[in-house]
């Protein structure tokens, strides 16, 4: 697993660029790369961005509630990405695509599509035009959308932590996982083989919490909405 972070301070600006180092989510660090997504803060208050959108094919999994996942997607919107989310609860995804906005003659903006949880062509990603696709399809997805090409991300929308989800979770290059229930906790330390103290922390994170994990990662940040976001998606929180 590898991703990049960076810091930054603004969410609503197109990223000039999406060149980042191809050891992605080997590290959660600040840095100065420009593009990728706004995760949130450390726990001493700086700012740390994911550089998720890259020339490489990418798998996220994103263990929370639906809160978490519109953000993600928001945030990409924010850097340029073209967003596809495929669903089977589409009404709970219009607000992200209302954010989107019109184009000039009034129809939806394109950049964000609700799609059912079926096979469907995707639009072809590129570094000018990256591709997020939100697999919201419960706790043991398919590979509807598996990530073949570059410039293309996939993330996996899991409302809990399942048995049968290990082989998407432990095909993935993230992980982001916000509080668990105990039981949850325990079946994360048999995936990642975390120590106790680790597990302890999953079943006592706050509200505004998430633990970002990789290879040789585990480190919480700490969820940071703006003004605007909470307009549309309501003050941060675990669940919906």
């Amino acid at each position: 697993m590898s991703t990049r972070v960076r810091d930054t301070t603004k969410t609503s600006e197109v990223a000039p660029e999406f060149v980042v180092d191809p050891e992605l989510l080997d590290a959660i660090s600040p840095s100065g790369d420009r593009g990728g997504i706004v995760l949130g803060s450390g726990m001493d208050g700086e700012p740390l961005t994911v550089s998720a959108l890259r020339a490489t094919p990418t798998r996220i999994v994103l263990v929370g509630g639906l809160y978490l996942a519109r953000q993600v997607a928001m945030r990409a919107m924010a850097v340029g990405a073209w967003i596809v989310i495929a669903t089977g609860r589409p009404a709970a995804w219009q607000v992200v695509k209302q954010a989107a906005g019109t184009q000039a003659d009034g129809r939806p903006s394109p950049h964000v599509q609700i799609r059912r949880l079926s096979p469907v062509e995707l639009p072809r990603p590129s570094e000018n035009a990256p591709l997020l696709v939100m697999h919201d399809g419960g706790p043991t997805p398919q590979e509807l959308f598996p990530p073949r090409s570059p410039w293309q991300t996939t993330v996996y929308v899991l409302p809990y932590l399942h048995p049968q989800a290990s082989s998407t979770a432990n095909a993935s290059d993230l992980v982001l996982m916000q509080r668990l229930p105990s039981g949850q906790a325990e079946l994360a330390a048999r995936m990642w083989s975390l120590p106790p103290q680790m597990v302890h922390q999953l079943t006592t994170l706050k509200d505004d919490q998430v633990i970002t994990l990789g290879r040789n990662i585990w480190r919480p940040i700490r969820l940071v909405t703006t003004q605007q976001e909470q307009q549309i998606l309501g003050p941060v929180r675990r669940g919906d």
